[in-house]
């Protein structure tokens, strides 16, 4: 990037069809990218009785960015019961390549939804032993519905992040060879970030891509990893280290899948919503401190909200910046000491979201010794994420050297420096850099490790 920096404002388009406004300063300088604020709103018109919401299309050079939405009050019980009921779409706006997020209870009964993104008349669905029992007939169910010529072959892998591996990927592959599928065969990936990972990368790579559809029931990747196309496996030496930017035809969450989801699972997913409340999104953390307790218990208009203004602000960031080039990083707050204590600590003894929260935690720290947050910000990360039930600290067997040497193979890494996610300024804010003092990370892992 170029040395000197450069701003960039955003204004609605009078010519768009969309409505809101919003206001964008981001600068950048040096290898920093610094999102200052950023506020914005839009809505379309619904498809079939859903509501819709959109990542804007970009015109004129103006920039739109997250979302605010109209309120976010803590909810009675008859809000909760009413909003319960409605559905969503959220549109990812990618040009020729955007997709919807079908949001909403009860959507696996709608076979239309489904169908509609599926390609040719060979489908292949992806998922695991702990999922298939519960979903596989529905959603096979939901895409032969009322089409005979549509033929579903399924292929059941081991659940658990230690199975995100070439070995188990090839699981796939063998099916998809042994069934014959060809170009215009579909996949779909039912299950959490695991399977929606491997069955993206499986899509982008089998005779070179082919379509897919995400189906996810963990909260971590319905609010997050299914959305934005970005698919994977690990490496030994470290997380999604091998892998590919390969968009779905369509997001389809339907929230009633949480009701089997353990509640440690449930907790974990909600280390992504937090996230976004820290980097781009004030209301929505503070909406947060509010509703934590109703998340937990599964209120499900407390879900649908969580999950519906979490794939806003990510569906925007991924429109601005599918390939992760500089903001689309931002995403990744906690990311870089969370990878590491799942690489460091063993793939699947701690679920991502809570390595991710520990993560976190560390990263607010050393953006507080910086000098760049208040400690008000400090105490408030802490206290919401034990709120959630999440770990704020690292496992006991974190070392400084682990997570010095695993980091140092973070794909964040450029040109040997290790750029971070740290919050700058007031609540919602945060920068994309390598160029803060390395004493005050020294000081962060010290103050995390025994050693």
């Amino acid at each position: 990037m170029a040395a000197s920096a450069f701003s960039l404002k955003a204004s609605t388009d009078s010519s768009s069809t969309r409505t809101g406004a919003c206001d964008l300063f981001l600068r950048c300088r040096n290898r920093d990218l610094v999102l200052v604020s950023s506020r914005s709103a839009f809505v379309s018109s619904g498809l079939s009785g859903l509501s819709r919401t959109c990542a804007p299309v970009l015109k004129s050079g103006r920039i739109p960015t997250k979302i605010e939405a109209s309120s976010a009050p803590v909810m009675d019980q008859s809000q909760r019961k009413a909003s319960s009921r409605l559905s969503t779409i959220v549109d990812v706006d990618l040009g020729d390549r955007s997709y919807p997020i079908y949001i909403g209870s009860g959507l696996l009964e709608e076979p239309n939804l489904l169908q509609r993104h599926v390609h040719g008349k060979r489908v292949l669905v992806v998922t695991n032993t702990t999922i298939a029992p519960l979903y596989l007939d529905k959603v096979i169910n939901a895409l032969t519905y009322g089409s005979s010529n549509v033929l579903v072959e399924s292929v059941i892998l081991p659940d658990g992040e230690k199975y995100k591996d070439m070995d188990t990927l090839m699981k796939v592959f063998d099916k998809a060879i042994e069934s014959r599928f060809d170009r215009r065969s579909t996949f779909v990936a039912l299950g959490g970030g695991v399977i929606g990972d491997m069955c993206g990368f499986a899509a982008a790579s089998f005779l070179r891509g082919v379509n897919f559809i995400q189906i996810p029931t963990t909260v971590m990747a319905q609010v997050d990893s299914s959305v934005g196309g970005k698919t994977g496996i690990n490496h030994p030496l470290g997380k999604n280290l091998i892998g590919a930017f390969y968009q779905p035809q369509c997001v389809l969450v339907d929230t009633d899948t949480l009701n089997t989801l353990p509640d440690r699972e449930l907790a974990s997913g909600f280390a992504e919503v937090v996230k976004y409340g820290l980097i781009r999104d004030a209301e929505f953390f503070e909406w947060q401190e509010k509703n934590m307790q109703a998340l937990l218990a599964r209120d499900p208009s407390a879900l649908v909200y969580a999950i519906k203004r979490s794939c806003e602000n990510k569906a925007q960031v991924v429109a601005l910046d599918e390939k992760e080039s500089g903001l689309r990083a931002t995403l990744n707050l906690g990311h870089t000491f969370g990878h590491a204590i799942e690489t460091g600590f063993g793939y699947g003894q701690w679920l991502h979201g809570e390595a991710v929260a520990a993560g976190t935690v560390m990263a607010v720290d050393m953006s507080y010794r910086l000098g760049w947050i208040d400690e008000s910000i400090v105490r408030r990360v802490y206290n919401i994420l034990q709120q959630a039930k999440l770990p704020t600290a690292p496992p006991d067997m974190m070392t400084v050297e682990m997570f010095k040497s695993i980091m140092a193979v973070d794909k964040k890494v450029a040109d040997g420096l290790l750029r971070l996610i740290l919050l700058k300024g007031p609540l919602g804010n945060c920068v994309f850099t390598g160029d803060y003092d390395r004493k005050a990370l020294d000081e962060t892992l010290h103050a995390f490790c025994k050693s």
